[in-house]
């Protein structure tokens, strides 16, 4: 059974889903890769304001490609998320309670997770393209001169997403790789 999530992703509904529960997203969600979460950093640890309401945010790792004609976003495949790491603390610190992108997270983001109750989604590489077709909206709202890791606003509608992380710490990367090795013995 698939769960349907609605944004803003609250701490309270972010502490029920569970690792290895399909989802579905539909409303507003955020881009943002490396370079842009450095600049948001940046602007936390000087008290400045944030370009994006972090409050109840999910964002998804991703530098889209160019929209074709008609298109709201060209591919929107995630990119590796540990490039992130370094930066998730501060900003699921100060209210961020969704990622979404692919790979491994450090323990000091997972530690993070647990400690304000968020998570982190796992969305299908190598799917970009379907991927874009959930995608009905996509502005640039900051660091246009980040190109395709620019930060954008998009509108999603059953957006794709496994929880694979969960606010207890719970991982899917471990948990499922046992219960696959369990089938061998």
């Amino acid at each position: 059974m698939t769960r349907k999530i609605q944004t803003p992703l609250t701490r309270e509904v972010a502490r029920t889903l569970k690792a290895g529960e399909s989802c579905t997203i539909s409303g507003t969600i955020y881009t943002a890769r490396d370079a842009a979460h450095k600049r948001l950093c940046e602007l936390v640890e000087q008290g400045k304001e944030l370009p994006l309401e972090i409050k109840d945010a999910i964002i998804y790792f991703v530098g889209p490609t160019p929209a074709k004609p008609g298109q709201a976003i060209g591919s929107a495949g995630p990119t590796t998320s540990y490039r992130m790491d370094a930066y998730s603390p501060t900003l699921i610190s100060i209210g961020q309670t969704g990622m979404i992108g692919k790979g491994k997270r450090n323990d000091e983001v997972i530690s993070a997770m647990k400690e304000h109750g968020a998570v982190y989604f796992g969305a299908i590489g190598g799917c970009g393209a379907l991927l874009s077709k959930c995608i009905k909206k996509a502005e640039v709202i900051a660091y246009e001169d980040l190109g395709a890791e620019a930060i954008r606003k998009l509108e999603v509608e059953d957006f794709p997403v496994v929880v694979v992380i969960d606010s207890e710490g719970n991982n899917l990367y471990q948990t499922g790789k046992q219960a696959y090795l369990d089938t061998l013995a």
